[in-house]
C-alpha cells in the first residue's frame, strides 16, 4: 500500500455506495478529498510527494482549479517556493483565470488538481493557462480515478492510481437495480433515483 493510499485510508476518504460525480458519471467508489485535505498533517506530505516529483520541472508558478485543487496548488507552490494562482469555472463551463492573475509568455506553470476521473478540470486548467500564453509543465494529482486512462491534456503523475469504475448513467448496474444515489460536492449530499 503506498503512502497516499494509506493517508486516503486512514483519514476515511474513500467511500463506497452509489455515488454521482461531478464529471456526470455514477461510480460505486468516491474519494472524498475534503476528509484527507481537513488534516494538514495528511495533505501536506502528499502534497510534498507532488512537488517532489516536479522539482526538477524548473516551474515557475503552479495553479490550481477550484476548490480541492487550489488548496492543494497552494501547498504544492508552498512547498516548491512558488506562486499559486487560481482556475475559476467560467461561463462556458471552461476554467479562466480572474482576480488579477497573470501569467506572462512563456512562463512555466504547474497545474495541480485533487481528484480526476475524466480529466475534465485539468484539461479546462491546462487550456485556461496556454490561452494566456503559459508552458504546461505537468500535472501532479492527488487521486487518478480512471487507472491511467484519463486525458488530461498534459503529463500528469498521481500520488494514487486507482481504477474505479465509472458509468454514464444509463448504464449504470446500480441505477438498474434501483439502487439510490448519493450526490456530494458543492452541491451537498442528496440521495437520488435516476
Amino acid at each position: 500500500m503506498s503512502d497516499a493510499e494509506r493517508l486516503l485510508a486512514e483519514a476515511g476518504a474513500v467511500l463506497h455506495g452509489h455515488f454521482l460525480l461531478s464529471s456526470g458519471l455514477h461510480s460505486p467508489t468516491y474519494v472524498e478529498k475534503f476528509e484527507l485535505i481537513q488534516h494538514p498533517h495528511v495533505t501536506v506530505p502528499i502534497c510534498g510527494q507532488i512537488a517532489d516529483h516536479y522539482g526538477d520541472a524548473e516551474a515557475q508558478t503552479v495553479a490550481g482549479p477550484t476548490t480541492g485543487g487550489a488548496i492543494l496548488a497552494f501547498e504544492v507552490a508552498r512547498q516548491l517556493g512558488l506562486r499559486c494562482i487560481i482556475a475559476e469555472q467560467s461561463a462556458d463551463g471552461g476554467r479562466e483565470f480572474r482576480r488579477g492573475f497573470r501569467i506572462e509568455p512563456g512562463e512555466r506553470v504547474l497545474v495541480v488538481d485533487d481528484v480526476m476521473t475524466t480529466g475534465g478540470s485539468v484539461r479546462h486548467t491546462v487550456a485556461a493557462v496556454e490561452r494566456l500564453g503559459g508552458v504546461v509543465v505537468g500535472a501532479g494529482l492527488l487521486v487518478d480515478r480512471s487507472g491511467g486512462t484519463a486525458e488530461a491534456g498534459t503529463a500528469y503523475w498521481a500520488a494514487l492510481t486507482l481504477d474505479a469504475a465509472a458509468y454514464q448513467p444509463q448504464e449504470c448496474p446500480q441505477c438498474a437495480q434501483g439502487v439510490p444515489i448519493t450526490k456530494r460536492g458543492t452541491s451537498g449530499t442528496a440521495p437520488r433515483r435516476w
